[in-house]
């Protein structure tokens, strides 16, 4: 945007012009910067966003639709399990991930564009250090495993390949998390391999359909939420980067899960031999209430359904086994062919349901004085990245196992679930049951036996503190220099010392 009053014109017709109030306090420099910000403003999209906002807050205010009568679980035949499927058919999906790995044909997409304000910390939640033996972050972690697929693919196919991870960040989190990433020498990755992007960021709206200022020359905006991924895709050239690696697949993820399996082969070769062109991986609710998702379908078509948005009475519905009839946990975890996504970013995009969060916004006043609510006071808009199945032309959901795939970092310790404390727990039973399987026996602090038989709740404290690096083992194969092996707790299995235990073996 060129010039002030061009600016003013904008804002006008779509009724905004409030926001610049304050230009003549403005210095030269803080006019430049706010009129970059202004020239990403379309007037009639930011007029009907604002219509939007405040319509869409109203409904939320009443009772609203209820969906019970329309609902329906997901058909068995459209769930693959990891526990109720034999060992083969495992082995078939397992090699048919592995296959497309190993021909370069998937990527990993990591949906990174929150900040770490639950956690209690003023940097990109991927940066975390949850307290590991090793000191390593969720990015290192995520980083390493994306090393040991790619390595597992080339050796079981002969064949170098690359699994490109495409990072959706922020305004908030891209520059600290670029530097991470350079400071870390990328964990080992090739740098042209690592792609970062931004997403939108979208004005708050107040309850007056007026867009809010955070200080005299910014608006208050906040990410347009992990559905503004399509848009971003377009924006950022992300579909032709994918379509020039020769790209088919993509993993999509949230970066909270300490426990995901990047690019995971089974996950993938269960979506591709079933045709699907959308995939969900689902956990098994662990009570009716658990604020989780359900992922369902509403008459006919598949999508999430919200904890809330669901009586009691159905959540609590069980099949004559005991099951729970709605108990597919969605874990924010897809596949998403490339053709489906372009197709979402083209087509559907503008048909994406937008999301209302009523949230406390700090804001500058009339008088130019910073106000920091202390009751709601702002819109913000939301898309989720789960709102697409119901474009998909073959959907499908598969099971995992919590324990082995599902762990989110969302609070600071002292809350009772999803804490640092919580994932390291997870992540050390995790270990500890691999190297158990694979032989080991673990000592106390005195040397004698740990013989507490390990429960695999997510919540309970793991016999030993148990840490195998990414790079040694992906998913609990490779360890068989354990076998037979005494390991004194804390125990951290790195490659560095995993040559003595084998030369010891």
């Amino acid at each position: 945007m060129k010039s002030f009053e061009e600016a003013k014109a904008r804002l006008e017709s779509a009724g905004q012009s409030h926001v610049l109030r304050f230009w003549s306090e403005l210095s030269a420099e803080q006019r430049v910067t706010f009129l970059e910000e202004l020239s990403q403003l379309d007037p009639e999209e930011l007029s009907r966003h604002c219509r939007t906002a405040v319509e869409a807050a109203s409904l939320q205010s009443s009772d609203g639709e209820r969906l019970d009568a329309h609902m329906e679980p997901v058909p068995p035949e459209f769930i693959g399990s990891v526990r109720k499927s034999d060992q083969q058919t495992l082995k078939e999906w397992e090699d048919e991930g592995f296959l497309q790995i190993a021909q370069s044909k998937v990527a990993v997409l990591l949906l990174a564009g929150g900040q770490g304000t639950r956690l209690g910390v003023p940097y990109p939640k991927g940066m975390y250090n949850v307290g590991l033996p090793s000191g390593k972050t969720l990015y290192q972690i995520q980083a390493e495993r994306i090393r040991k697929v790619q390595e597992l693919s080339s050796v079981k196919y002969d064949s170098q390949c690359t699994v490109p991870w495409y990072i959706m960040t922020s305004e908030f989190t891209l520059e600290p998390t670029e530097k991470f990433f350079k400071e870390n020498n990328y964990f080992g990755l090739e740098p042209s391999d690592v792609v970062m992007f931004e997403q939108r960021m979208i004005p708050a709206v107040g309850f007056d359909s007026k867009i809010m200022l955070e200080k005299k020359n910014k608006l208050a905006l906040a990410p347009d939420g992990n559905g503004g991924l399509y848009r971003a895709l377009v924006d950022n050239k992300i579909l032709e980067d994918m379509e020039r690696r020769g790209v088919q697949f993509i993993h999509v993820y949230c970066v909270d899960n300490i426990l995901v399996k990047m690019a995971d082969p089974v996950f993938i070769g269960f979506c591709v031999k079933n045709g699907a062109d959308c995939g969900a991986k689902v956990v098994e609710k662990a009570y009716p209430a658990e604020p989780v998702g359900v992922v369902c379908r509403v008459d006919g078509v598949y999508q999430v359904v919200e904890y809330s948005e669901l009586k009691p009475e159905l959540a609590e519905q069980r099949h004559p086994g005991g099951e729970l009839v709605y108990s597919a946990g969605n874990i924010c975890n897809h596949f998403f062919t490339r053709d489906f996504l372009s197709n979402v970013a083209h087509t559907f995009e503008g048909k994406l349901k937008q999301h209302v969060a009523i949230k406390k916004v700090p804001f500058v006043d009339e008088e130019g004085n910073l106000v920091k609510p202390t009751k709601p006071n702002g819109i913000k808009m939301e898309k989720f990245v789960f709102d697409v199945f119901q474009f998909s032309k073959k959907f499908v959901a598969f099971e995992v196992v919590r324990e082995d795939e599902f762990s989110p970092l969302k609070n600071a310790d002292g809350a009772p679930v999803d804490t640092p404390t919580t994932v390291r727990r997870s992540l050390s039973a995790q270990h500890y049951r691999w190297a158990v399987q694979a032989g080991a026996h673990f000592l106390d602090a005195d040397g004698n036996p740990i013989t507490t038989k390990h429960r695999t709740a997510q919540d309970m404290v793991p016999p030993a503190l148990c840490e195998i690096s990414p790079l040694v083992s992906y998913f609990g194969e490779g360890l068989d220099m354990l076998k037979q092996k005494n390991l004194k707790s804390p125990f951290f299995l790195n490659e560095k010392n995993v040559m003595s235990l084998v030369e010891h073996s």
